[in-house]
């Protein structure tokens, strides 16, 4: 791909995950309005990767290795069906801005579970300060979270705890679907990944839908329209236009500057819920948010200095190259 290409594909790449991901909470809590939680993702994930299989089967890529479905069966149902499906269960109880402040501390989690790389992980002071900064935002985040006064809040505590506990562990079972999914990649392009990742996480959805009884009593003719309007946004902005966006610029860009989505998220789905729901946040949650991020800041920070560090050193190689003599670059 031409440097002429990257120039406005990269930042328009990079506005997806930040701006397409943070409103896909809020277009959770939309299709909520019309959809029992696992319909909801069952529905997002299965069009989304028909689409998308259809089309790569239409190009000529082959779908037939057996292998190949059983890696990407366990990525799927552990990043889609557990990571986000559980994210659309947490959400009828607490906002969209509170779901994603919660699914912020997956940094966190992903490296209390890699346990192979502990030892990197706390060689690095930075690391272990972040995580126990991160953890009291997060205790200082769920106090405010429980404290409320709103109505509904009053009225649902007990839920909105569970709610808290399952948008942990659906941020647990993200870290373990990325981890499998980078120890036992699967042999083929990264879309026929995906696009298998979405069919196999849509189809446990319904069936964990059946099994919940969500099925019974659900109509689609009662479905309102701004449930419709989530379900498309989450179809062909969350699942298709974000996700492939975050794949590809894994491939073109260092991950750890990839992953400053999760700082941006939350922002966007706090500023998105208050313009568009009229949500909001209290002081100590948004004291909460604010500690958190700075948490997630500090256990990445040396990877992104080191990010800083290694673009001077190609930076001064350049200088050094073009002011060889004989080598002076001369304009045009």
């Amino acid at each position: 791909m031409s440097n002429s290409k990257n120039k406005w594909l990269v930042p328009l790449a990079f506005t997806n995950i930040y701006v397409i991901w943070g409103i896909t909470f809020l277009a959770i809590s939309f299709g909520l309005k019309g959809f029992p939680p696992f319909i909801l993702s069952g529905l997002r994930f299965l069009v989304a990767g028909i689409l998308m299989i259809g089309y790569l089967l239409s190009k000529g890529e082959k779908a037939n290795s057996l292998i190949n479905w059983k890696k990407n069966a366990i990525t799927g149902i552990l990043i889609l069906t557990g990571g986000t499906g559980l994210v659309a269960w947490g959400e009828q109880y607490v906002t969209a801005s509170e779901a994603a402040i919660s699914i912020a501390t997956g940094p966190f989690w992903f490296i209390a579970i890699d346990k192979k790389n502990w030892k990197y992980y706390f060689s690095d002071k930075f690391i272990p300060i972040g995580l126990v900064i991160g953890f009291v935002g997060l205790v200082l985040f769920l106090k405010g979270s429980v404290n409320s006064n709103a109505a509904h809040i009053v009225a649902n505590g007990q839920l909105r705890i569970t709610a808290f506990v399952v948008l942990g562990l659906s941020s647990v079972a993200w870290v373990l679907g990325s981890l499998y999914s980078k120890k036992n990649p699967a042999s083929q392009s990264t879309f026929m990944n995906i696009a298998q990742q979405l069919i196999i996480a849509g189809l446990a959805s319904f069936l964990i839908a059946f099994l919940r009884k969500e099925w019974v009593g659900f109509t689609v003719s009662a479905i309102p329209l701004p449930a419709w309007l989530g379900v498309l946004f989450l179809i062909f902005f969350g699942s298709i236009i974000a996700y492939l966006s975050y794949i590809w610029l894994l491939s073109v860009k260092p991950a750890a500057l990839v992953s400053t989505h999760t700082y941006i998220n939350p922002i966007v789905t706090v500023i998105a819920g208050w313009i568009v729901a009229h949500q909001s946040i209290n002081g100590s949650q948004l004291y909460g948010l604010s500690i958190i991020l700075l948490g997630v800041l500090l256990t990445n920070v040396t990877r992104y200095f080191k990010l800083s560090k290694r673009s001077k050193v190609k930076l001064r190689r350049l200088r050094r190259f073009f002011n060889k003599p004989g080598k002076r670059y001369q304009p045009v």
